[in-house]
């Protein structure tokens, strides 16, 4: 087994070094992973990322297309085989057919590559042609990411951290209970572990309803072709120095472990190691509406997300020497177009708060973070309503459920985000002074422009800072 793991390693550390090789001297690629948290968007941001790199007429903040150097853009098959490629067209017609509607969220990992023929700038532009740059896009959901931490955590402490969690929400009381009753030294009775476990897992769909994003293990909440394995049978459970061998906690424990070996371990190899540039999208108005806590446990859940990142710089011999490190890493608010753009700047300054512990993180290890509010695709229009003898700034659109029009204006975000921070920390129920609301909009029927992509909010100022300067 350690020569195996050892040969395994051996290998994908030379092909890792000839994938830099080439791509240092020939074709640069850059691999761009996508995740985020609970309904965040993730599907819509690549859509509207690669369709609007392939008609580039609202991309002004990307320096080399307002520079003119951007000659061409287009789709190529992915360079992994074994990886599902991701639906671009079928997603795309979903955005802007005739009854345009939101498409199916991620629920495992895929890829698209997207190859631009880019002219370089300064004294090269008139010594060389343009050259090829190959953008790998890299679509892995969100409920999967928080399980890296796992790797750096023992049974005792996932469980011990993952029970305390419970106490303090309606959703865990039934698994609660259920621990309670069980004797956890006696020895492993299968359909025991079953009902913990389904228990369990309720309890993990019920927090993610109810705005919660620490539900780790990612998996029990899309199980795939796992549902039923002894891998995806465990659940918390408190720690009992008389349990033996044999006994149903060892078990669990046993296959906690192998979920970490078996699942997550291959999935950090295969995929996420492999990542030089991230985007992080959070769905910040929703966490608001939802109230503080869920508030504070988005802020928790981003600085450990930083964890698994391996921040820091990709000089061409760290990457020979150590494999890629993610050197770059976007935290985007998403769904900016549910606010006015006179909201935007508060809303701006409450992500950058809410990501400041992460993202010091990463720049102490020599990475390059940023925050940004954004809307990948545009589904509103702006207009001022009076009420109460003040103009309030609202944004109109359809709603999703019922397909009629309707203008919204979901309160007031103070410009000081520690007015949220802070009741956030202090772990208060509800919000004191303010009641923040969301509304649920559908796509808005859209007439394309020849060489425009879907109207978005600065999403050309995400792509400049994700790759423009390897353009």
């Amino acid at each position: 087994m350690i020569i195996t793991q050892f040969a395994d390693t051996l290998n994908r550390g030379v092909e890792a070094v000839g994938d830099t090789i080439s791509e240092t001297l020939f074709e640069p690629v850059i691999r761009l992973g996508v995740t985020g948290l609970a309904r965040a968007g993730k599907t819509v941001f690549i859509t509207s990322l690669v369709a609007n790199m392939l008609d580039r007429g609202r991309m002004p903040g990307l320096v080399a297309e307002a520079e003119g150097r951007i000659a061409a853009g287009f789709l190529q098959p992915q360079p992994d085989d074994t990886v599902p490629r991701f639906e671009f067209e079928d997603h795309l017609h979903a955005l802007t057919g005739p009854d345009p509607y939101w498409p199916d969220s991620t629920r495992s990992v895929s890829e698209l590559r997207l190859s631009l023929r880019v002219r370089p700038s300064g004294l090269l532009g008139g010594l060389q042609g343009p050259r090829t740059v190959h953008l790998d896009i890299i679509d892995y959901p969100g409920e999967w990411l928080l399980d890296l931490g796992l790797l750096d955590k023992s049974f005792a402490e996932w469980s011990g951290e993952t029970l305390d969690r419970l106490e303090g929400r309606a959703e865990g009381a039934a698994y609660l209970s259920l621990v309670r009753e069980t004797d956890v030294t006696a020895k492993l009775d299968e359909p025991v572990a079953k009902r913990l476990a389904q228990t369990f897992t309720d309890y993990l769909n019920a927090a993610r309803e109810g705005g919660y994003h620490d539900c780790t293990p990612g998996r029990f909440l899309l199980p795939g072709d796992l549902a039923g394995s002894p891998a995806l049978t465990f659940a918390p459970l408190p720690d009992d120095p008389g349990a033996g061998r044999r006994a149903l906690l060892r078990e669990m424990e046993r296959r906690y472990e192998a979920y970490k070996a078996r699942v997550v371990r291959p999935f950090f190899r295969d995929h996420f190691s492999r990542i030089d540039r991230q985007v992080v999208l959070v769905d910040v108005l929703g966490a608001i509406h939802q109230g503080p806590r869920a508030v504070e446990d988005m802020r928790r859940a981003m600085t450990d997300i930083l964890g698994a990142f391996r921040p820091g710089r990709n000089a061409f011999l760290s990457q020979l020497l150590r494999g890629k490190r993610v050197e770059k890493i976007l935290f985007a608010a998403t769904k900016a177009d549910h606010l006015h753009h006179l909201q935007h700047p508060a809303f701006a300054a409450i992500m950058e708060a809410l990501t400041r512990d992460a993202r010091e993180r990463a720049r102490f290890a020599g990475a390059e973070t940023q925050s940004m509010a954004i809307a990948a695709l545009r589904a509103t229009t702006e207009e001022m309503r009076a009420h109460a003898g003040r103009d309030l700034p609202c944004v109109r659109g359809q709603l999703k459920d019922t397909g009629r029009a309707a203008a919204f204006y979901p309160g007031e975000l103070p410009k000081d985000p520690s007015l949220l921070l802070g009741p956030a920390r202090d772990g208060a129920d509800r919000w004191l002074d303010a009641d923040y609301g969301m509304m649920a909009f559908a796509p808005a029927p859209m007439t394309l422009k020849s060489g425009d992509g879907p109207p978005h909010i600065r999403l050309d100022r995400a792509a400049q800072f994700l790759f423009g300067d390897k353009l």
